[in-house]
């Protein structure tokens, strides 16, 4: 296949063109196909599309039964180099985002997109003083910590960067990393506006503290680099730190537990970790903890959790506290067949004490045919209803169709969910 400036720019071009990247080298590779996907389709009881709830001002909704559209993630990487111990691997991954509406989503549309998330070599092993080390460089998916109950990404500096990880001193690995994620700031002058955002990525991890237990300590600083023009006028970027402890206790009643506390000031708690330093973001501090982990509760139940608790305190008063807190036990007939409910619940109150606190409670049930037995087996094709309650005018939708109802909705439908 060959690629021109009138080639269309759709998901199998890009797809097709990474994998020429891939096995155009000098000699064949055995290419490594990973991703992940979901697409479905719903209804609101009231009528129209489905929707989706969430509490206004809340990070993250829970997902089960509460997805409105397709989504991909397809990859490819291989081994490019490997002798005495050295590897080379290559790594790529593209996007897709669609609102799930019709057969022909162009990626020319409003609501539809495509991005290239990930493109990067990793090499392992090529520094002699320290061999099970790898060094990296290009766009990157970078060691993220996720809750999959509600897709809550609270640690994630992903992004173009580069670094050095998993040097091993013994009680505990070292990782440094250098990342970008680049942002406009529209007090800037016109022809200057975007703002070149740097994390500076410090991580220790596998500290043994307790049989079954380890440790990991983190350190980020984010700060902009600015060019000439935007010194020049005199807008000084909100910097940043943050600081996360997380402990993760493995064996913990058949699953796994993770605790963690993060505290983080002024430009890199913009959103969910990531750092965001731009003049515009708001000066402040942030406290979060979570709880979040799965137990197997018999043979035949297990049960994911969480809990979180944020309190962002800035000083433009915008500020809010967040707290959320979710089960998803699930019930296994068979090796393939199982039935899950999810109950969540999310209370948002502002700092300004003249705005409405918000908040949502959601319950799903869904019955469940997957490739497998447990939590985290996939595929899975399932049949959901979902209801909600939520107090005014405070809960995000995906369809309008369903404003109209006071308070509370319910929703139904089939969804597939895949990874590899």
């Amino acid at each position: 296949m060959r690629l021109s400036r009138h080639t269309p720019l759709t998901l199998s071009t890009v797809v097709a063109a990474m994998a020429l990247g891939v096995s155009g080298t000098a000699q064949a590779v055995d290419a490594n196909f990973h991703g992940y996907a979901r697409s479905g389709v719903g209804a609101t009881a009231g009528g129209g599309d489905q929707a989706c709830f969430q509490a206004r001002g809340a990070s993250a909704k829970y997902r089960l039964g509460n997805e409105c559209d397709t989504y991909a993630e397809l990859g490819l990487g291989a081994t490019l180099y490997e002798k005495d111990g050295k590897t080379f691997y290559f790594d790529s991954l593209v996007a897709y985002s669609a609102n799930q509406a019709n057969d022909w989503e162009s990626v020319n549309a409003d609501d539809t997109q495509l991005a290239l998330r990930q493109v990067n070599v990793q090499a392992t092993g090529v520094i002699e003083a320290l061999p099970n080390a790898t060094i990296w460089a290009g766009k990157r998916f970078y060691q993220r910590h996720d809750i999959h109950m509600n897709d809550f990404y609270y640690w994630d500096v992903s992004g173009p960067g580069g670094g050095i990880e998993n040097i091993d001193l013994g009680f505990g690995k070292l990782s440094v990393a250098w990342l970008r994620n680049t942002s406009t700031d529209n007090d800037f002058p016109d022809d200057d506006q975007n703002l070149a955002n740097d994390t500076l990525d410090i991580r220790l991890a596998d500290i043994a503290t307790n049989p079954g237990g380890k440790l990991e300590i983190g350190y980020d600083y984010g700060s902009a680099t600015l060019t000439e023009a935007q010194e020049d006028a005199d807008i000084d970027p909100t910097k940043g730190h943050l600081i996360t402890l997380e402990h993760t206790q493995g064996n913990w009643f058949g699953g796994f537990n993770k605790f963690v506390v993060q505290y983080g000031t002024d430009g890199i708690i913009g959103s969910a970790g990531k750092t965001n330093t731009a003049s515009t973001v708001p000066e402040g501090s942030m406290l979060r903890v979570i709880d979040h982990g799965l137990v197997n509760l018999s043979p035949n139940v297990d049960m994911l959790y969480a809990a979180i608790y944020e309190d962002r305190d800035l000083d433009n008063g915008q500020g809010q506290t967040w707290m959320s807190t979710g089960v998803r036990p699930t019930y296994y007939w068979s090796d393939t067949m199982s039935t899950a409910f999810e109950l969540g619940y999310d209370r948002v109150e502002p700092q300004e004490s003249s705005q409405d606190t918000a908040y949502l409670t959601k319950f799903t049930v869904a019955q469940q045919w997957s490739a497998g037995r447990g939590a985290y087996a996939r595929p899975v094709i399932r049949a959901f209803v979902t209801y909600a309650n939520w107090n005014g005018e405070v809960y995000n939708a995906a369809s309008e169709s369903i404003e109209d109802l006071e308070g509370d909705g319910m929703t139904y439908g089939l969804q597939m969910e895949a990874w590899f």
